[in-house]
């Protein structure tokens, strides 16, 4: 259709291309100038120029693209105002999302700045914020609930001989525990990174991402719980940890600290009303308003004026040390066993940042490569884990508030980064009195965005059942089986029903559309008109070993030739047919021994010129009736035969002519005794000499399933349509090829279309072409195979099918 809204007509004129024309035409370029060699490939990444180093320099550390470009007039206002708004949410979230990952509150702000100035040097993105988040810190927590429980801390009190926990030497190891374990998990970050190995993050479909998310911010809730209400639940690790967990604490409410349970309740409902009523006066304010920091600035002071923690014993924060902690060398021993966290802790964070990163490129016109996503974040993770830091990725909440504040570049991220330095150095001790209650209500009301997530059931209802599926089984796995077992089981079930819809995918019959070239499936489209005597038969997947057994099932039954029982029944047939010419041979040679003995009593009788008339007339009157026998005998045994072969005398015995036999198809080929002999048909009759016993076989070899009376179809040629394929493997090979040589066999002919470059070649290098199958047989298109089929087998044009119409949008061939 052109600007007018008219439709336009245009026509192409050219050959019908078959594979072998079609590379003659296109001069396709040989499978060595395409695929280069191992060696040369790994000479070509050895050679070392000029340029190429610039490149590898400025993709492995992109500041010093962008930096020296940077503009302050343009760029600096924007970044300063967005780096202040994220470092002001970087305080009460890193310490908040500490006590998630089960550690002291400043090490979430050790976590806030290290890993951002990483970030900064070798990152991609110019809004996304790395830090703490809410899932990660989870993923950390059951780490460290699992390997560092309160009761290997123990310790006897001298004066009433109970016992309490060692908080000082338990939070010590725990820190070493999360130190192996981030340091282990952007290691392999790196590596993966390095290896160009970034789509793994693709395995982790967005439906599974949000259902583990939302199943996340079900276990921060549940830890949340024992600081809301002021009690003190077991702790329990592994499958079931959750509901074992809210079933203690649900035991325990009838014993809830209510000085706690109301500086939760306060806080929650302060955040979320200034949530709100920030959220109404958003297009009117230039920067959001830092609730969260008033709301931990505020609890701070009423702590502190009140002594809450010395009057009604809620618990705080504590001492909070000043300055930065040196680097130190984590626990290499400990790698063994937290060697599979880091792995879900690496994937997981790695999905999470390259979503929202991709996204905000998206949205700004910029370009994020993921390999190197994968390696920055990896290194951020690393540096940070000598620093005492826990797995960091971005934060879907601070990096929308970078990016509608302005921030133009990763410059944002330094400056939120001197916020938290200030604050580690100046400002720590000040929140020693912040109560724990306030930065749980900060954590339940910041997983207000996950839990809307829910919503997504309704919406994958409505749009695709299997992804519904895929949610519900990430939910409830990751909610039961814990965060990293839920992890695996999730992509395991995601890659299943991947490789269940390659398996089963829909099997169709293309159709034509009248006036144009197109074919589409004829159970879907009502125009769609089938070709006479041609199928053509599409897989909605790529054929591979899953499913090309299923493929020749659905060939079968779409074509309707069951072609194993066909071969079968043709197999048997012929050694029926092999037998009866065994024994047509044998009455050959005893009819052929009897009139050599007619021969000789002819010339015996010539020579006895004694005898009288009398007797030479009764003589030829006995060889008369010894020739009536005989033709008795042969009506007979021809009423024996079955009725598939008829081999009968149609000229008279003489004594120098040799005899003509005749050999008839017909009757009815599945009966064990003879009926009356049909009637033949055009083309059915075969003479031959008595005395051709090898002309006889070759005759009888050449019988057509189709002429045994069995089966009878309309069907010349199958057209395998292979546009979805993609790649071919071997099993795929041999099952092509085994359905041109069983279809052969039933003289219906197979023809490819619309294969690939790649898959042409795949085929080639798999030996598919032979004598018997040739690139001949496979065609540029589909439309290409009908007309080739059609000028093959002497049709022109038919009441259902014109070839040589002038088509809309489409070509004249």
């Amino acid at each position: 259709m052109d600007a007018t809204g008219r439709f336009v007509k245009y026509r192409v004129e050219r050959q019908v291309l078959d594979e072998q024309r079609l590379e003659e035409l296109t001069q396709r370029k040989p499978y060595s100038d395409t695929h280069p060699s191992l060696t040369e490939r790994l000479k070509d990444s050895l050679r070392c120029s000029v340029p190429k180093l610039k490149r590898t320099v400025l993709s492995s550390l992109p500041v010093l693209y962008w930096l020296p470009k940077y503009s302050v007039w343009d760029y600096g206002m924007p970044d300063l105002i967005a780096g202040i708004s994220v470092g002001i949410m970087h305080l009460p979230q890193g310490m908040a999302y500490a006590l998630l990952a089960s550690l002291p509150p400043v090490f979430g702000l050790y976590t806030s700045f290290y890993p951002a100035l990483i970030y900064f040097f070798f990152g991609t993105s110019r809004h996304i914020s790395i830090g703490t988040f809410t899932v990660l810190s989870i993923m950390v927590g059951s780490v460290t609930e699992r390997l560092v429980s309160d009761g290997d801390f123990l310790k006897m009190n001298g004066t009433n001989i109970t016992a309490e926990v060692d908080v000082i030497a338990r939070d010590s190891y725990r820190v070493q525990v999360v130190a192996a374990t981030t340091v282990l998990g952007g290691l392999i970050q790196v590596l993966l990174g390095l290896v160009k190995f970034g789509f793994v993050g693709t395995y982790l479909s967005e439906p599974l991402v949000r259902a583990y998310t939302t199943a996340a911010a079900g276990h921060a809730v549940v830890a949340q719980l024992k600081n809301i209400f002021g009690v003190s639940p077991t702790r329990f690790s592994g499958p079931l940890s959750l509901v074992y967990t809210l079933k203690d604490v649900c035991s325990l409410l009838p014993h809830t600290h209510i000085p706690t349970l109301v500086v939760s309740a306060v806080s929650m409902v302060f955040l979320i009303a200034a949530k709100e009523l920030n959220s109404f006066l958003s297009p009117k304010l230039p920067v959001p308003i830092p609730v969260e920091l008033i709301t931990i600035v505020a609890g701070t002071l009423i702590s502190n004026y009140a002594q809450l923690n010395s009057n009604y014993t809620v618990s705080v924060v504590g001492e909070i040390p000043s300055g930065l902690s040196p680097p130190r060398v984590p626990d290499v021993s400990l790698f063994g066993e937290v060697i599979g966290d880091a792995f879900a802790l690496a994937i997981v964070g790695y999905a999470i940042c390259i979503s929202l990163g991709k996204t905000f490129a998206l949205k700004h016109g910029y370009k994020v490569d993921s390999n190197q996503e994968l390696v920055a974040l990896g290194l951020s993770n690393a540096v940070g884990g000598f620093f005492q830091c826990f797995s960091v990725c971005s934060s879907m909440s601070r990096s929308l508030i970078q990016e509608t504040t302005g921030a133009k570049t990763q410059m944002a991220g330094v400056v939120s980064s001197l916020i938290v330095l200030v604050t580690i150095l100046k400002l720590g001790p000040l929140f020693q009195e912040l109560p724990k209650a306030v930065l749980g209500a900060v954590v339940f009301v910041n997983l207000k965005g996950m839990f809307k997530q829910y919503s997504d059931i309704v919406t994958l209802w409505r749009t695709s059942k299997i992804d519904l599926v895929l949610w519900l089984v990430t939910w409830v796995s990751t909610v039961l089986l814990n965060l990293d077992l839920g992890l695996a089981a999730s992509i395991t079930f995601a890659v299943l029903t991947v490789i269940f819809r390659t398996q089963m995918p829909t099997y169709s019959v293309l159709g034509n559309i009248p006036g144009t070239e197109l074919y589409v499936d004829i159970e879907m489209h009502k125009q769609a008109r089938e070709i006479p005597g041609i199928t053509i038969f599409r897989s909605s997947a790529t054929v591979y070993f899953a499913n090309a057994e299923l493929y020749v099932e659905a060939l079968k039954e779409k074509s309707g030739l069951d072609i194993s029982k066909m071969i079968i029944y043709k197999r048997r047939q012929e050694a029926k047919q092999k037998r009866r010419e065994k024994r047509a041979e044998r009455r050959a040679k005893r009819q052929a021994k009897r009139e050599r003995r007619a021969e000789r009593a002819a010339k015996k009788l010539s020579v006895l010129s004694r005898f009288s008339v009398e007797e030479e007339a009764g003589s030829w009157r006995d060889t008369c009736i010894d020739e009536n026998v005989t033709n008795t005998e042969d009506h007979c045994w021809t009423q024996k035969e079955n009725g598939t072969v008829f081999v009968i005398p149609t000229t008279p015995r003489t004594p120098n002519e040799h005899c003509r036999w005749e050999y008839l198809k017909g009757g009815d080929p599945d009966s064990t005794s003879l009926g009356w002999m049909s009637e033949p048909q055009d083309g059915d009759t075969i003479t031959i000499g008595s005395s051709s016993e090898d002309t006889l076989s070759h005759d009888l070899e050449r019988v057509s399933l189709g002429s045994l009376g069995k089966w009878t179809w309309d069907i010349h040629s199958i057209i395998l349509d292979l546009s979805t394929a993609n790649f071919i493997d071997t099993v795929a090979i041999k099952t092509l090829k085994n359905i041109f040589k069983d279809f052969s066999e039933i003289d219906v002919n197979i023809y490819v279309a619309g294969c690939q470059a790649s898959v042409v070649e795949q085929l080639d290098l798999g030996d598919f072409f032979s004598q018997s199958v040739t690139k001949t047989q496979l065609f540029a298109s589909v439309h290409d195979a009908v007309l080739y089929c059609l000028e093959h087998h002497g049709v022109t044009s038919s009441p259902r099918y014109e070839p040589s119409v002038e088509i809309n949008n489409s070509t004249k061939l």
